[in-house]
């Protein structure tokens, strides 16, 4: 028996709930290092490598979460719908045993 919702819903509803609280704090992380990685302020040729890092991992971050994840999951299900008719299978074929 199968309990919860089809794959399809699931990732969208996910999908749809996790969307907006990545983007907002992304953003709102965006816009606290942007006046660093512009160069804005003091010693800012010390901290603008780190800026402009930190904001490349949160795009990066941001895409995997949105993008990726999901993706990869649908071929992890996919995969384990194989292993199980698989091996579900292979325990029918499993010869009886002969009386002699």
């Amino acid at each position: 028996m199968r309990v919860g919702k089809d794959r399809w819903t699931a990732l969208l509803e996910a999908g749809h709930k996790r969307a907006r609280p990545i983007v907002m704090t992304t953003v709102a992380m965006i816009a606290g290092m942007l006046p660093i990685a512009l160069g804005l302020g003091a010693d800012a040729s010390f901290r603008q490598p780190m800026a402009v890092a930190v904001i490349g991992g949160l795009l990066t971050s941001t895409a995997l979460s949105l993008l990726v994840v999901p993706v990869v999951f649908t071929y992890v299900d996919d995969f384990e719908k194989f292993l199980r008719r698989l091996f579900h299978r292979s325990e029918f074929h499993v010869p009886a045993a002969v009386d002699a």
